[in-house]
């Protein structure tokens, strides 16, 4: 009865909200490297770089928007905004490797991946999140 009236108003166990935070936790890790890798090895980033069209010089601002998107993705009040930054990110990364030919690289993968796990991991650890999707409820 408990889990019925619980799956009803939206709530989530204990456990669900600590998977949100790891799911959350794990997008954060990987957009830290890539911004790492931006701003202090941008020499390691080159190639790529180049050859997606983008100068190398821009590595710092890149490096930049993704760290604003995480902090803003982390802090609970400005998670959704975040979310939505992030996201959109991704999908600049995905239609950059679309664009090169390179339908479901890896680097396409890891973006949808990471896209997915960063709106499960807010639904799970944000109620605002699951009062907008009442069907998954």
């Amino acid at each position: 009865m408990t889990a019925e009236l619980s799956r009803m108003t939206g709530e989530v166990s204990r456990s669900g909200i600590i998977s949100g935070w790891f799911l959350s936790g794990v997008v954060a890790l990987a957009m830290l490297a890539d911004a790492g890798a931006n701003l202090f090895a941008p020499e390691v980033l080159a190639a790529d770089m180049v050859a997606s069209g983008f100068p190398v010089e821009l590595a710092p601002v890149l490096g930049i928007i993704i760290l604003v998107c995480v902090v803003l993705y982390i802090v609970p009040v400005t998670a959704v905004l975040g979310a939505v930054l992030a996201t959109g990110f991704f999908g600049g990364a995905i239609s950059i490797h679309f664009r090169l030919g390179e339908l479901l690289s890896p680097p396409q993968l890891v973006c949808i991946v990471l896209g997915v796990a960063a709106w499960a991991g807010l639904y799970l650890r944000d109620r605002r999140i699951r009062e907008l999707l009442p069907f998954c409820r």
